[in-house]
């Protein structure tokens, strides 16, 4: 059985899908500020901002992954919706859209096709 990285949705990020090598997240908090005379600005918390995933990886068919694997998750970015993202652990992140995905293909066969695609994810949390 092979090991789950995360998933989004039904989308199972693991070694013959999309295998990230590391993830990153940058979550903000928004604040509201209000000038005072001869003193720092009045801070209110306003609430949560945003908080954003990515994913890092290479896919490599010679060590099992699959590249219909980028036809899915652009599939799924094109339909807009918000998919529940959970990590290898079970623990649930939120909602999220797919924002991005860069692909970078490297050592092509003459035919054209990659040995290789370096991949970035974007997600952003909706709720």
């Amino acid at each position: 059985m092979m090991a789950k990285l995360a998933s989004l949705g039904l989308f199972v990020f693991d070694a013959s899908t999309f295998p990230f090598s590391e993830i990153g997240r940058r979550q903000d908090w928004r604040f509201g500020a209000a000038p005072r005379l001869g003193d720092r600005d009045a801070i209110q918390y306003l609430g949560p901002g945003d908080d954003l995933v990515t994913l890092t990886g290479a896919i490599v068919p010679e060590a099992g992954a699959r590249y219909g694997s980028i036809a899915t998750l652009t599939t799924m970015a094109d339909q807009g919706e918000a998919y529940p993202f959970v990590d290898g652990s079970g623990v649930v992140w939120g909602s999220f859209v797919i924002l991005s995905l860069d692909q970078r293909r490297r050592a092509l066969l003459v035919d054209g096709v990659p040995r290789m695609i370096d991949f970035t994810v974007e997600l952003r949390r909706v709720a």
